[in-house]
């Protein structure tokens, strides 16, 4: 086991390569693997080796560098091109977490206003765009801090909080979103305690977020989904807290599949029912939560979980990845500007613009 360890962290010059933990091995093991090409960054997304909303968008901001790297002598306006492929194929990775597309469109605003500068070259556009990275995977760092601080002035000593997936550093650069709460709160001296949902098919709850609890050495419980209910039934949660893939513009919020039956729960148990993410989740082009793409993943996810046959051959499968809990479902979505109470569209569009 590790106490200190990166999600995702870029290693070297323009040359570089991007160094993930491979996700789909933890908890037994504790690997990194270092992508070398716009094609491995794809299909680390892809498979989930890295997963989360702002890791991803972390990571395909890099994968443009690394898709660039072998075009640097190359005329510019073959560059520009190179960047707008790299950037359409690292797209088609996975549909629901905004943030993919969104570091995607900030890094090509980029290559497409320093083209137009004087003098530059394919090889100074690589650094500029490498340097934008860069800035992408700070600012996540800083966003997961400021969230923590935020969200955890909803904490007290003696609270149980029950999440579900996980939205902890392994899914961001930094701390997390919905985790960072917990653990700036436990920071501050605030004795807390987490139930954290197995989270079915892919079992993120049971393999990485109760693994990085742990490493924090804040005390978890690990439950299956159809046990929050009861949970909730002993008075045993006092507060829910998840991460987010999109926000609609509304608050409609986009997350791993079951988050939307929790927060029902939580609402009939009168349990208050927070989203933690980042103001680069909200999608204010979609306003609401049916416009939002909900990724459909593999059968063999269900049927053959972790290469066990648990199910007979042939039998029809549903795997959507994602659901959509209601804005009126959720108490509060914590932001690194702060807290939104019972959002709407105007209560989004007030914060998100610093009114």
């Amino acid at each position: 086991m590790t106490t200190a360890y990166h999600t995702l962290r870029w290693q070297g010059g323009a040359s570089g390569t991007l160094c993930l933990i491979d996700q789909t091995l933890l908890p037994e093991q504790f690997t990194e693997i270092s992508c070398r090409s716009v094609e491995q960054v794809w299909e680390a997304i892809k498979t989930l080796r890295v997963r989360g909303a702002p890791a991803i968008g972390v990571s395909a901001a890099y994968g443009l560098v690394i898709g660039c790297q072998s075009h640097r002598s190359e005329p510019l306006a073959r560059f520009l091109n190179r960047v707008k492929g790299a950037a359409e194929y690292l797209a088609t990775s996975r549909p629901t977490a905004v943030n993919l597309f969104w570091a995607l469109d900030r890094m090509r605003t980029v290559a497409n206003d320093q083209a137009i500068v004087e003098g530059m070259t394919s090889a100074l556009l690589h650094d500029r765009l490498l340097a934008e990275a860069a800035e992408i995977d700070r600012e996540d760092r800083e966003m997961c801090l400021a969230i923590g601080q935020h969200g955890s002035q909803l904490l007290t000593s003696g609270m149980s909080v029950l999440t579900h997936c996980n939205a902890g550093g392994l899914a961001t650069a930094g701390d997390g979103t919905a985790l960072s709460v917990m653990f700036a709160a436990a920071a501050a001296g605030k004795q807390i305690h987490v139930f954290a949902d197995e989270t079915r098919p892919l079992l993120q709850g049971a393999r990485l977020t109760a693994w990085e609890l742990q490493q924090r050495k804040i005390p978890v419980t690990l439950i299956c989904d159809n046990m929050a209910a009861q949970v909730m039934k002993e008075g045993r949660v006092q507060m829910v807290i998840t991460g987010a893939d999109r926000i609609a513009a509304n608050g409609d919020s986009a997350n791993k599949i079951g988050t939307y039956g929790v927060a029902v729960l939580a609402k009939y148990h009168g349990i208050p029912f927070c989203i933690a993410a980042p103001s680069s989740t909200f999608d204010l082009a979609i306003t609401d939560g049916s416009q939002i793409p909900i990724e459909q993943r593999s059968p063999q996810e269900i049927t053959h979980g972790f290469g066990k046959q648990t199910a007979p051959d042939g039998i029809a499968v549903y795997n959507p990845a994602f659901d959509v809990t209601p804005s009126e479902l959720i108490t509060a979505i914590i932001t690194e500007r702060g807290i939104i109470q019972s959002p709407t569209t105007e209560s989004v569009r007030q914060h998100l613009q610093g009114a």
